[in-house]
């Protein structure tokens, strides 16, 4: 006689948010199902739904889970209060049904999570594979007594079971890729353009307060199978998956990664599928961060490498538990990527325990100085439940004060939920080492830095004017800041405007400035302004005024270099200067051989800057816009990563002056 038991009809939630019209397949979710039908005594019992994997309306997915009988949501900050709006509606109207939470954003403190949304039994900490199998297991029972990671309200009492062993052998996970999990899936939604999330290993050794990696993993990092991950790098490629976001702590790492580079890139040269690969690269590992990334960069499957520095000031890297974290590694692959011409970004956190504001600029400084020139990301801290820094104690200890404020996606559209469902996060917005008055001034030097040198609006003077006058990049970024706004009207407003908006955000303001008129999108305060001085015809007053602060920067400075020279690199910046509606070719006469020059200080070279009268002429009408919303588009918005604001190499014609 076969077994009686009664089905179990299974609902998984994992929803992710769109990119340019493509959508994640829910891989969570995904690993959820294939680790049930590989384990479960009789796994035939479960029948498990097509999964939910973008936002929708509350009612409408409502209505594709209410015939579940357990439904598990995996949450994180992009989509956990619409989980939990779903999770409601389902129990009003089928009280019976079992809701299940997992994922980062379940916090480990989670009796104050569970009775402020009784409407989830069961919250699973840690790992969800083997704990969601046990769980459904004990369906309808719900005798979960004994199951590691769970937590959940018995009569209004708490119980929480103890964290169980993580999976050491990773071979036991099975790939919902290999299994064919998403089949029925990608059958029924033919016309979605699917992007992947893909694991190679699990853990991190290091324990970075602000991160819920380290925390969550427990340190250590268990490895996929090789062969295993080439077959996915294979099934992605025939199915024609452009898009691989791989979930890595620290990809290049381990030895390993670099035949899983030379796999991706390989496959990529034999049938153009994977397009590209995002990968969060390893701290400490020098050789083999180099290695991957460039192989990924030769391929062409990255958009540059992220440098993670977080913070340079050493007080800050103790307190939040990356001083193991060498800065001789940072300076070393940023010289190899630099003479090798592989653009690179490094991210900066403004908030974090024990910066000051004199650190925070001293490390933007420190940053220029060995190199990055492409650009500094630069980007508010905020607090994930799990991550050390999570804990009150640990805020009360360093005067941390947040702010809760709504997510919007960089170049987001402003989006109006018709359930009214946003989801937010808490910034912080002030430490006590960094008031709020600081935290405003920290925030506005960072948009002014980005405006004046990763747009490049001033970047060919900025640099002439430290390489040939021994001018300090604080000296001349502190210029355009605290520019006097009685003596120059334009930085001024502009100093204004980014620290009424860093005030904006410390009130629950969004992160980025909405314009309705400018392709009704978010932009960073720093391109709103460039937008502002293009569409308004201030850029000439800006690069007037420009000129008399480095001019003023300069002066006192033993260095004898011509007033001249320093004229001519911003008569260039200014040329080079992307614009809407600029057809005709234009002819720029200087004194010396400028741009040669500019570019050997871009790739870390020295030369010599070549005193011979030249023109260039800027070949503008090969590269044009004239609709403004066109060069709002593909200029500032598309050019955002790269700061792509100025023509390049190929809009260029040399000419020494007597022969042109």
């Amino acid at each position: 006689m076969p077994p009686q038991f009664e089905t179990c009809r299974v609902g998984l939630v994992q929803i992710n948010n769109s990119f340019s019209g493509q959508n994640y397949l829910p891989y969570a979710a995904g690993l959820l199902e294939a680790y049930v039908r590989k384990f479960a005594r009789h796994p035939e019992r479960f029948d498990f739904m097509l999964p939910l994997y973008k936002r929708q309306r509350v009612e409408e997915a409502a209505d594709a889970l209410i015939e579940a009988d357990v439904v598990g949501f995996s949450t994180y900050v992009w989509n956990f209060k619409l989980s939990l709006a779903i999770a409601k509606r389902l129990k009003q109207r089928k009280p019976a049904i079992l809701i299940v939470f997992g994922g980062p954003h379940v916090p480990d403190r989670s009796e104050a999570f569970l009775r402020a949304h009784p409407y989830v039994d069961v919250a699973v900490n840690g790992e969800g594979e083997l704990a969601f199998l046990k769980l459904l297991e004990a369906w309808p029972a719900r005798d979960w007594a004994g199951i590691a990671n769970l937590s959940y309200l018995a009569d209004g009492k708490f119980t929480v079971q103890a964290k169980g062993p993580r999976i050491r052998e990773l071979a036991d996970v099975p790939s919902p890729y290999l299994e064919g999990t998403f089949a029925p899936l990608m059958q029924a939604k033919r016309d979605e353009n699917w992007i992947v999330l893909w694991e190679t290993n699990r853990g991190c050794p290091f324990q970075c307060t602000f991160c819920d990696w380290g925390s969550a993993t427990q340190a250590k990092v268990f490895q996929f199978d090789l062969a295993r991950l080439e077959a996915e790098i294979a099934w992605f490629a025939e199915r024609k998956i452009e898009f691989i976001f791989c979930c890595d702590a620290n990809f290049g790492i381990l030895a390993r990664d670099i035949q899983l580079a030379e796999a991706l890139a390989r496959s990529k040269a034999a049938v153009g599928y994977p397009k590209a690969v995002s990968v969060q690269n390893t701290k400490n590992a020098t050789d083999r961060a180099y290695l991957t990334q460039k192989i990924l960069s030769d391929a062409g499957m990255n958009k540059g490498v992220t440098l993670s520095m977080q913070s340079l000031d050493p007080g800050t890297l103790k307190a939040i538990k990356r001083q193991n974290i060498a800065l001789d590694t940072y300076e070393e692959l940023q010289r190899r990527f630099t003479r090798d011409r592989v653009e690179t970004y490094s991210d900066l956190i403004l908030g974090l325990p024990g910066e000051t504001f004199d650190s925070w600029v001293d490390g933007i400084v420190w940053l220029m100085d060995n190199g990055q020139h492409n650009r500094i990301q630069f980007n508010n801290l905020s607090i994930l439940p799990n991550a050390e820094m999570g804990d009150p104690a640990y805020q009360a200890k360093f005067g941390m004060r947040t702010v809760e404020t709504r997510i919007v996606n960089i170049h987001g559209a402003l989006e109006v939920d018709p359930d009214g469902i946003y989801e937010v996060q808490d910034l912080v917005v002030e430490t006590g080492s960094m008031p709020a008055a600081d935290w405003r001034r920290a925030r506005s030097y960072a948009w002014m830095t980005a405006l004046v040198h990763y747009n490049k609006l001033l970047q060919i003077p900025i640099l002439v004017a430290h390489e040939k006058c021994a001018v300090p990049y604080r000296r001349l970024l502190d210029a355009f800041f605290e520019a006097d706004r009685d003596l120059y009207p334009t930085f001024g407003a502009i100093r204004a405007f980014f620290d009424d908006y860093a005030l904006q955000i410390q009130n629950g303001e969004v992160e980025y400035v909405y314009s309705a008129e400018w392709l009704g999108i978010h932009w960073p305060a720093d391109e709103y302004v460039f937008i502002d001085l293009v569409k308004n015809g201030k850029l000439d007053a800006f690069y007037e005024e420009a000129e008399r602060l480095i001019f003023a920067a300069i002066a006192g400075n033993r260095a004898l270099v011509p007033r001249e020279t320093v004229a001519d690199a911003l008569r260039l910046n200014r040329a080079l200067v992307k614009e809407p509606g600029a057809l005709a070719d234009i002819d720029v006469r200087l004194s010396s051989d400028l741009y040669p020059y500019y570019r050997a200080i871009l790739e870390g070279r020295r030369e010599d800057l070549a005193e011979e009268p030249v023109v260039y002429r800027i070949a503008r009408s090969q590269e044009t816009w004239p609709r403004f919303e066109d060069w709002c588009r593909e200029v500032v918005w598309y050019g955002n990563k790269k700061g792509a604001y100025l023509y390049g190499n190929k809009a260029m014609a040399r000419h020494l002056a007597g022969h042109f």
